[in-house]
């Protein structure tokens, strides 16, 4: 391939790079459209807590902190759908106890303090073929899910009462999409690091919606501007030795920052009323 993915680690940090750059958008375009878009930060501290239980233990961190998360966006979304508290509060809840919990596990072992930040941080260029397949099946798993259940999601994300009209499982599907973002979350912990995946999860899908006049163009947007941005990300990254996440991360705010000039910003917000007819 031609520079700067020339060299194997540069062409493994491509491939899971561009598979958490396109399914983290198409998550994060639900969360965006239902607004909850910290709920990937929510999920992400307590990836972290489950990463530093894995290292506690010595068990594989990719294990601890999907079982974690997973655990975790269940209980938030039988939390915030039996009213036993609003949905800022139960992302609080799980936000901070996530963040306290991992800091006092860490806190057990100072051996981990080197090892937890290519997980809060990301690190890219040191991923393995099998970190590289792990996340490859994990993003099939989310591409197949979506595209069985996308329209089911959509119906709950546009008006959740007239999808329980309509007789549609709309707790299990609510259950479904905060399962999906803890599984993105873990899956795109060695390329961004947990602290900065909701900021992949949610740039790419403001973008699309500068874009597009119908949710289903808006996702496609947000997609590209993902992939995009890892693209664009690496590159800048081995340019000028930069920490590759949070490269990739600040191309996908300079593209909203620039789409928002260039589109005046007319088009956000507004994506879902329009995208009945998309």
């Amino acid at each position: 391939m031609p520079w700067p993915f020339e060299r194997e680690y540069m062409q493994l940090a491509l491939v899971a790079g561009l598979v958490v750059g396109a399914c983290a958008p198409l998550i994060g375009a639900f969360l965006v459209q239902k607004r909850m878009s910290l709920l990937g930060d929510g999920i992400g501290h307590l990836a972290f807590a489950g990463v530093a239980a894995g290292l506690l233990l010595d068990v594989w961190p990719v294990w601890t902190a999907l079982a974690v998360s997973v655990l975790g966006a269940v209980a938030l979304e039988r939390l915030r759908a039996r009213g036993s508290a609003s949905g800022d509060l139960a992302l609080a809840l799980f936000f901070y106890g996530g963040i306290a919990g991992g800091v006092v596990l860490i806190g057990l072992a100072e051996s981990l303090n080197a090892n937890i930040f290519s997980f809060l941080f990301g690190s890219l260029l040191t991923v393995s073929a099998a970190d590289v397949w792990t996340v490859v099946v994990i993003g099939a798993l989310i591409v197949l899910t979506i595209a069985l259940s996308g329209r089911a999601l959509f119906a709950v994300v546009a008006d959740e009462e007239w999808a329980r009209v309509a007789g549609l499982p709309v707790d299990r599907l609510n259950t479904l999409l905060a399962v999906l973002t803890a599984v993105t979350i873990v899956a795109a912990m060695r390329v961004v690091g947990v602290l900065l995946i909701a900021a992949l999860m949610v740039l790419p899908v403001a973008s699309g919606q500068l874009l597009a006049r119908s949710f289903r163009r808006a996702l496609v947007w947000s997609v590209a501007v993902g992939i995009v941005s890892v693209v664009l990300g690496l590159v800048a990254a081995r340019q000028w030795a930069l920490a590759p996440g949070g490269s990739i991360v600040l191309v996908a705010a300079s593209a909203f920052g620039i789409l928002s000039a260039i589109t005046g910003g007319s088009r956000g917000g507004s994506i879902l009323r329009r995208s009945h007819s998309g």
